[in-house]
């Protein structure tokens, strides 16, 4: 009968001292339990994760100022590569300019030098072609004279010896 005596007297508005106390007790060591194998290490590996997407975060800061500092170093290189490539390209039409105006200066010259060359042995020519001529008509002068003169001489004793005469004064000269 003591079952139901204890059956009878219990409320759950109002409760004994003897359940609140236990209740209490255990309510207590869960609550210790809990905080000691449960609570304790999620608030961990909370503090681990926030201290991570804290890092991740500021190397993802550090990692856009970085790529921000790196395009603006591509931009300057850039724009040195272009001030080269101008440079580069204006250096190579000055040298095609000059090697065209040598090449031409040289072509002048040689053109010159030819044509001097030309004149030179055409003067060289000529007088010698003149000089042939000269040969010819002194020897066809000759020729005819000599023909006259034996023509003229074939009879005449005077004319022989006006010729021997000349003849010896030529040999001594």
């Amino acid at each position: 009968m003591k079952v139901i005596f204890l059956a009878s007297t219990f409320t759950p508005i109002l409760p004994s001292f003897g359940m609140l106390f236990w209740t209490s007790l255990i309510f207590l060591v869960f609550w210790f339990m809990m905080y000691k194998f449960a609570f304790g290490p999620i608030k961990d590996a909370l503090k681990t994760r926030e201290t991570d997407i804290q890092s991740a975060l500021d190397e993802a800061k550090k990692a856009k100022e970085e790529m921000s500092n790196m395009k603006a170093e591509n931009d300057a290189l850039l724009a040195k590569a272009r001030e080269e490539r101008s440079a580069i390209l204006k250096e190579a039409k000055e040298a095609k300019d000059q090697i065209i105006n040598e090449a031409k200066v040289k072509a002048k010259e040689d053109a010159k030098r030819i044509m001097d060359e030309a004149v030179r042995e055409i003067g060289n020519q000529k007088q010698a072609a003149v000089t042939e001529v000269k040969n010819q008509a002194g020897l066809m002068a000759i020729e005819i004279a000599e023909k006259l003169v034996k023509k003229e001489l074939k009879g005449s004793s005077e004319h022989e010896s006006f010729v021997n005469s000349l003849v010896s004064e030529i040999n001594l000269s």
